[in-house]
């Protein structure tokens, strides 16, 4: 009985020991936090909107535990800096300051920074900066440092053009909601560019002219340290063009990670109103069609569209005049892409008879040996199929047709005039990639100018 006494006092004092180191404090100005990071570096944001969260530990290596005095920014509520302690908010109304809290040794605490910077009244981004201060019961004061680039942008909702409008604007346009412009109505949209929130889009049943604009989402952060959002797809849901709208023009604008880039509806095809033309303009990065036109008149020049999960460019029926354009199928997310260039006169269990699409001094290339997809009805002499294409490169085999008098395949030299085909090229060629001055896949950055080795010399809208 004495030994169960005695065993089970020397347990409690040695549990009693244990508490008790663990809870020993020390003022030793030796003795400081350890920071995961030292500093919180923020992508740039739009003013008066809430960034995205970030986080770091702080950390207590020393041998006993730090009370905190407090921890403070050092600017208070004059940056728009929101941070939270482990738990205590730091509130902006109160000095922006916690006190009482305490690290033991070898534990941590996280840190949570958010920003919603005031309006900067500049038009470029500008640095905000801002310091968190972690004062020690020693007196021993450290630092992380908050910073991040502020942007004042206007803030809408949602748009709706209901008559005859300009927007020319040197300050970015952020629409959260989406952006119509009515039947009767001709937007125009001139050196500006338009932020687009998640699941916003531009839908138009009267007329867009838009020169030298942007059209794009509105996230500004990373998905990881080298990947901004803006190079990933499906950020906003895209420019749709609904039957009534005609005689859109896009003149050096640029569409980019969107769902889908463009859709036009079907409407009656009419030869005294073209529904699209396209001139110097850039598709890029979506997550479905870059561009899909229904039973539409198009005219493409010099337009570059690149890198979607659906068809780059997908013709059902209409009228369509491409010229200098590349094509460039090199979407990374997945191999289960669509095509470069896809025309039909027919779209599910619908005819669209093709009348004309032709295409000349163009690029069509990708990852696939074979981007060209040429979609007909089993009876095309009921439904229309004309198709041209003339001194281009098409990444496909060559299209041969059966000679009337002979009954052999031979190539057709009708429809496929002077064709730099590029079908189950060299290993060293392989995928197209090496046309262009940079595929950078690791890193989704693209510059499809040519290659000064590449055989498409001559070719493409650059």
């Amino acid at each position: 009985m004495m030994k169960r006494t005695f065993l089970y006092l020397l347990f409690s004092i040695l549990a009693i020991a244990a508490c008790s180191d663990d809870d020993k404090f020390t003022t030793s100005p030796t003795a400081r936090l350890a920071f995961s990071a030292d500093s919180v570096k923020m992508d740039t944001v739009f003013t008066n909107v809430g960034s995205r969260t970030y986080d770091f530990w702080v950390y207590n290596r020393s041998a006993s535990g730090l009370r905190l005095e407090s921890v403070r920014l050092r600017r208070g509520n004059q940056t728009g800096f929101r941070v939270n302690v482990d738990g205590s908010y730091l509130d902006n109304s109160r000095g922006s300051v916690v006190t009482g809290l305490e690290v033991r040794k070898g534990d941590s605490i996280r840190v949570f920074v958010e920003l919603t910077a005031p309006p900067t009244q500049q038009l470029a981004p500008q640095l905000v900066e801002d310091q968190l201060l972690f004062t020690l019961e020693s007196g021993v004061q450290q630092h992380v440092t908050l910073w991040a680039h502020a942007w004042d942008a206007l803030l809408a909702d949602s748009i709706i053009v209901g008559r005859d409008s300009l927007i020319q604007s040197a300050t970015p346009i952020v629409i959260r909601r989406g952006m119509r412009v009515d039947s009767a109505a001709t937007l125009t949209l001139r050196h500006t560019t338009l932020f687009f929130h998640d699941k916003a889009g531009l839908d138009v049943y009267g007329t867009l002219l838009a020169d030298s604009a942007v059209l794009r989402g509105d996230r500004l952060d990373h998905m990881f340290s080298y990947l901004p959002y803006d190079r990933v797809s499906g950020q906003w849901r895209g420019l749709h063009i609904f039957p009534s709208s005609y005689s859109n023009r896009l003149i050096d604008t640029e569409i980019r990670n969107a769902e889908h880039g463009i859709v036009c509806d079907s409407a009656e095809l009419r030869t005294d109103l073209q529904r699209l033309y396209m001139e110097g303009s850039v598709v890029h990065n979506c997550a479905g069609h870059g561009l899909q036109a229904f039973n539409s008149w198009l005219g493409l020049l010099r337009c570059q569209f690149t890198n979607t999960q659906g068809d780059c460019v997908a013709i059902h029926g209409g009228a369509a005049i491409i010229d200098r354009c590349t094509l460039a199928q090199f979407y990374p997310f997945t191999a289960q892409r669509g095509a470069a260039l896809r025309f039909t006169n027919f779209h599910g269990s619908y005819p669209y008879p093709l009348e004309v699409m032709t295409m000349t001094n163009s690029i069509v290339t990708g990852y696939d040996e074979d981007v060209v997809m040429g979609e007909a009805l089993a009876d095309d002499s009921v439904t229309l199929f004309n198709y041209h294409f003339e001194n281009s490169l098409l990444r496909t085999d060559t299209v041969r047709v059966t000679d009337a008098d002979t009954h052999r395949q031979v190539p057709d030299t009708v429809n496929f005039v002077g064709i730099r085909w590029e079908w189950k090229v060299p290993a060293d060629s392989m995928q197209g990639k090496k046309h262009f001055r940079l595929i950078d896949e690791k890193n989704l950055i693209y510059d499809f100018h040519l290659d000064s080795l590449s055989t498409a010399q001559g070719l493409g809208c650059y």
